[in-house]
């Protein structure tokens, strides 16, 4: 091999690795900018962008990145309204408990649980809405009474103090002491008679000036009514079946 051949590679040689020197210079010049973008792009995403809606015909407005959330402004109806429906959930969860001992109609075990399970996950939330505004989670002893929250509380005259729809504790007793046929049409009455009284709790709180104003309660109250019109429905149709109709479920 002549020395002019292996001159010509060795400059090949160094004009290939200078290239892919500076290719691989490019490259990872490339990569860096490339991650100070991304960073760039993270970082800015880190930073939250407030805005506040502007009111009909006002354009919005970008708060501070400092500015946090507060809970809006509540009535005492509404925390009143809680306190209640907590105690008026209860009973119906204790209602609901009954079903298996008493009946063996699979239609109503199936209503009780959907009953049962609902007003249990909302006796849950209720709670924690009052919880996150400071308030206690029954009513006040001067409304109340001597309450707790498993029993309806008594007056000072020694009669129950109960909220709309309730059954009194007679209408309790004869629940628990009824069995089959006559347990359904008793349970089923009464949990009409229930669901009508939280009806009439949402109507009462809507028609407080000022009250039902909090989005959460405003969907929550909304959520009661519609659900529980839905289910009377239901308990009526199977009290003109006899307490049966596994076609109206929904």
């Amino acid at each position: 091999m002549n020395s002019s051949y292996l001159k010509w590679r060795r400059q090949l040689q160094s004009v290939i690795g200078g290239g892919a020197w500076r290719s691989g210079l490019a490259a990872s010049t490339l990569a860096g900018l490339f991650s100070l973008a991304v960073c760039a792009q993270q970082a800015e995403q880190r930073t939250p962008v407030v805005v506040q809606p502007g009111a009909p015909g006002q354009p919005s407005r970008t708060l501070p990145p400092s500015t946090r959330a507060t809970l809006p402004p509540r009535s005492p109806a509404d925390v009143q309204f809680m306190q209640g429906m907590i105690m008026h959930h209860a009973q119906a969860v204790e209602m609901t408990a009954l079903i298996e001992s008493h009946t063996t109609n699979k239609d109503l075990r199936w209503l009780g649980a959907r009953i049962s399970h609902s007003q249990s996950e909302e006796i849950k939330f209720m709670k924690r809405w009052l919880e996150a505004r400071g308030e206690p989670m029954s009513l006040p002893m001067k409304n109340m009474g001597s309450m707790d929250m498993s029993m309806p509380g008594m007056d000072m005259s020694g009669q129950p103090m109960l909220m709309p729809g309730m059954l009194t504790p007679k209408q309790m007793e004869a629940l628990r002491k009824a069995k089959g046929a006559e347990f359904d049409r008793l349970f089923l009455t009464g949990m009409i008679q229930h669901h009508g009284g939280a009806l009439i709790m949402v109507k009462d709180l809507f028609d407080t000036a000022g009250a039902g104003q909090d989005a959460e309660l405003f969907n929550f109250t909304t959520d009661i009514d519609s659900g529980q019109r839905a289910e009377i429905r239901i308990m009526q149709n199977m009290l003109e079946k006899g307490g049966g109709g596994s076609e109206f479920k929904l």
